[in-house]
């Protein structure tokens, strides 16, 4: 049998299409989640075990690592799909935007990454992999959302930090998409405006994104590295 993946974030968009992917390869998957949706049900009929944890909440993260921990001994991968994206200037005070920024994009995969390591060195494969699902602003900063980003940042350096640590039996990469995917709500002026800022003038999909993540899982070498999936934005 397959060892396990991991997949915080299972609701929707990335980790959701990640989690149906896994599954319909036959590879377990353990998926967390926030808030309750249909999709998780299907989730949960196609054979994935699903954790409510809410990164925001210490004691949560510790009851998932623990219920973990009790039941399996390998895993072949975490891929850190879970996020927030709050305004600097939205209803929370600044000094709490950045503490929830830092906790859900690095306290809880630190933690995580820590407590869980003798399962993934435990993997029946070659390798095991770590993946943080990070952001192209991680690189150059947000005018609107400075924690956010920052954190985001401070996601990629976990990378470089635990892939010298887990090395060779993890391998630890981030994978920083631009625009993935437009939510149903955002307006044609908005679209058009954030199309316009890579030279693909596209969105890239989840599909996209399945391939990336597939692309670190089956690579044997690489480690340490921030794979950009930014259409080419950094040209405009």
């Amino acid at each position: 049998m397959n060892d396990a993946i991991l997949i915080t974030g299972v609701g929707r968009r990335v980790g959701l299409h990640l989690a149906r992917h896994f599954l319909g390869q036959g590879i377990p998957v353990i998926g967390t989640f926030r808030s309750e949706r249909p999709e998780l049900d299907q989730l949960r009929a196609a054979g994935a075990e699903l954790y409510y944890c809410d990164f925001y909440d210490e004691s949560q993260i510790g009851l998932l690592i623990n219920s973990i921990k009790s039941k399996y001994t390998q895993l072949r991968a975490i891929i850190h799909n879970a996020s927030d994206w709050l305004p600097d200037r939205g209803s929370l005070p600044a000094g709490e935007v950045m503490l929830r920024m830092m906790q859900v994009h690095v306290s809880a995969p630190y933690q995580i990454n820590l407590a869980l390591a003798p399962l993934l060195q435990a993997c029946n494969g070659d390798h095991a992999d770590i993946i943080h699902i990070g952001d192209y602003v991680s690189g150059r900063g947000s005018t609107k959302h400075i924690a956010y980003a920052a954190s985001k940042a401070a996601q990629d350096n976990l990378t470089l930090s635990f892939a010298a640590k887990l090395a060779p039996a993890v391998k630890v990469n981030s994978i920083a998409p631009a625009l993935v995917l437009f939510n149903e709500g955002d307006e044609p002026a908005y679209r058009e405006k954030a199309l316009g800022k890579s030279l693909m003038q596209r969105e890239g999909g989840l599909d996209e994104m399945q391939a990336a993540v597939e692309f670190l899982l089956n690579s044997g070498y690489l480690t340490g590295r921030v794979l950009p999936l930014d259409g080419g934005r950094h040209l405009v």
